[in-house]
């Protein structure tokens, strides 16, 4: 799992990783059908982003779904806002990094470090 510092980061790499794997003629664009985006928050408090285009909707892949057709080809073309595309993002479906390399939605609240984990998030 690659995540990149800013989300313009993460969607170069993902359209890099894409056009890779989904060549297309020299003078085509390779077709995107949706978009998957997850935002992670580190223990140190550092925001990290993961991008990844897919060529069928229904194709798995780490994050979750935000766009799809001509949106999320409009993004793999560079045709957008990256404030609106951040502004798209729902605060809850955010992963939280609980322990070194594990993240979870939220912290477990059943244990001592769980709670001051919750206290510290909650504080951001």
């Amino acid at each position: 799992m690659t995540m990149y510092v800013t989300l313009e980061e993460a969607l170069d790499a993902a359209r890099e990783e894409f056009a890779a794997d989904h060549p297309a003629d020299a003078d085509e664009t390779p077709a995107v059908a949706q978009l998957n985006l997850q935002k992670y928050i580190l223990q140190d408090g550092d925001i990290m982003w993961q991008a990844a285009f897919a060529a069928d909707e229904d194709e798995e892949g780490d994050g979750l779904p935000i766009l799809s057709g001509e949106a999320a080809q409009s993004v793999f073309d560079g045709d957008f806002d990256e404030i609106e595309l951040t502004q798209e993002w729902q605060e809850e479906n955010t992963l939280h990094e609980w322990d070194e390399g594990e993240f979870q939605l939220e912290p477990p609240l059943d244990t001592e470090e769980g709670q001051a984990a919750a206290d510290e998030w909650d504080e951001r």
